[in-house]
């Protein structure tokens, strides 16, 4: 019998002993809770997205909270108290190992203090580990999410965070970043703690980041683990996972991985990822009573791939051809039909419910958080829910990022003039700087102006002051003894 199966045996013998013991002990026994009549109270609470006119219609369920939210643009599909607080249990791996993976390499060694083994309750998931006993981190990331060993968790936590109270601090901080509102960590594996809380939405969020990375989501999927005896760590043993849309106990097609999490305060909570048509979805479930954790989410993947559909917004989009009001393209500039200016990602997409059409959507456009060749943003929404949207770029460094080796640019004083590799000629005109060269040359002509007036004002000016007046020749006196005086030449005109 190995270390790990004498340490599973000892758990589990004091564990009973301790229950018996506190049986005989009590001076009253507590009826246990009516947990199926608390059940079946929850699923009477409403869908706060059934109640959005025309949405589609979403299963009831028994969790107390749950949201069904598309990766990709973060639209939320189905809503049930999403931001209510509730314990998250063992479903704070995900962040656990988020964490862990953008912070440390997987080939570094983690070793296994006194502290991280022996500080979890004695009855609570572990894989037998003992003190000093050491492991890759990749495989930690294995006995975090698949056979959710709480002391793995711990020791990851000192090995990153250099210790657990700092690596709560870290995971905190991450929640932040990634727009968690009302959850706060206090441990790296889930075991209660009343300030260790999170809601069905912010688990979401960390869920959909944890599925971003192609290593978590690997780990996140596995349904079995064998964990391999080394130097440093003795015990030969395979670990399983107790997520039943992983392993197939239940069908849920298209399934990406999640985490199960339970404690008595928590209940039953789970997170799951599936993807199909083109959509990845991230279904979370908390305060739930099992196996009804698994047939709810299974209810809402199945809502959420039937009713809700990937929707290409350039393709749909009459409304913004990028023009008019907004500064963009038009057929009317002043620089005829041109090739325009701006234009939108073509593979921008909304996640449109199958009840509504693309024109039924709000749109508004924003010039914040936009970054490179992006110079605005066109988000959508339906009253007030957001779907999805769609950026648009500046036309030329399109067309440079998608024909670099097949599209000739020259340079012009206003512009550039493209030919491409079927021999399109086309010009990109720089308004800017035929505005400029346009009031560069307008104050030239002005100038010019300027001074031919000043010239003709001073001459005009001058003239009026008799200062430039020619002076008269003096006039002979007459002889008067004589008669007049003519000159010779005025005799030789007439003759004389």
């Amino acid at each position: 019998m190995n270390k790990r199966i004498r340490r599973r045996i000892f758990f589990a013998i004091s564990a009973f002993l301790y229950l018996t013991i506190s049986q005989h002990t009590a001076l009253t026994v507590l009826a246990a809770p009516d947990y199926a009549a608390e059940a079946e109270e929850r699923k009477q609470l409403p869908v706060q997205s059934n109640q959005i006119v025309n949405w589609p219609d979403g299963p009831k369920v028994s969790a107390q909270s749950a949201v069904l939210l598309e990766a990709e643009t973060g639209t939320i599909l189905y809503a049930k108290n999403i931001h209510e607080r509730a314990y998250p249990a063992s479903t704070t791996k995900l962040m656990t190992c988020l964490i862990a993976a953008e912070n440390a390499g997987t080939k570094e060694t983690v070793r296994f203090s006194h502290d991280a083994v022996f500080g979890i309750e004695r009855d609570s998931s572990n894989i037998g580990i003992d003190a000093g006993e050491a492991m890759p981190l990749e495989e930690c990331l294995y006995g975090i999410m698949v056979a959710s060993a709480n002391e793995v968790a711990n020791a990851v936590a000192e090995h990153v965070g250099g210790s657990m109270d700092a690596f709560a601090e870290m995971m905190n901080q991450k929640a932040a970043e990634l727009g968690c509102e009302n959850t706060h960590f206090v441990n790296a594996h889930g075991l209660y703690d009343d300030n260790h809380y999170t809601t069905a939405y912010d688990l979401a969020l960390i869920g959909r980041a944890f599925f971003e990375n192609e290593l978590l989501s690997k780990v996140g999927n596995t349904a079995s683990y064998h964990f391999k005896a080394t130097p440093t760590q003795p015990d030969d043993f395979i670990a399983r996972n107790k997520h039943k849309l992983i392993t197939g106990e239940i069908a849920c097609e298209g399934i990406r991985g999640g985490k199960t999490g339970y404690t008595d305060e928590a209940r039953q909570t789970l997170v799951t990822c599936a993807e199909r048509n083109g959509m990845k979805l991230i279904c979370v479930v908390m305060k739930e009573e099992s196996p009804d954790q698994f047939n709810d989410t299974v209810k809402l993947m199945d809502y959420g791939f039937a009713n809700f559909a990937v929707t290409n917004i350039y393709e749909n989009e009459e409304h913004y051809q990028v023009q008019d009001t907004h500064s963009f393209h038009t057929a009317y500039d002043i620089f005829g039909n041109s090739e325009g200016t701006f234009s939108l990602n073509k593979n921008s997409f909304v996640i449109l419910p199958k009840t509504l059409h693309f024109t039924d959507l709000s749109s508004e456009i924003t010039y914040e958080g936009v970054s490179g060749d992006e110079v605005a943003r066109i988000d959508y929404s339906y009253l007030n829910n957001y779907l999805g949207s769609a950026t648009i770029h500046l036309l030329p460094e399109a067309v440079a990022d998608s024909a670099k080796d097949t599209a000739t640019f020259t340079k012009m004083p206003i512009g550039e003039f493209v030919t491409t590799a079927d021999g399109k000629q086309i010009i990109f005109i720089n308004v800017i700087r035929v505005i400029l060269f346009t009031l560069l040359a307008g104050t030239v002509l002005i100038v010019l102006f300027l001074i031919r007036d000043l010239v003709t004002n001073y001459t005009i000016l001058d003239s009026a002051h008799g200062k430039s007046r020619k002076k008269r020749p003096r006039r002979r006196k007459r002889n008067r003894d004589k008669g007049p005086v003519f000159p010779s030449s005025r005799f030789n005109d007439f003759g004389l």
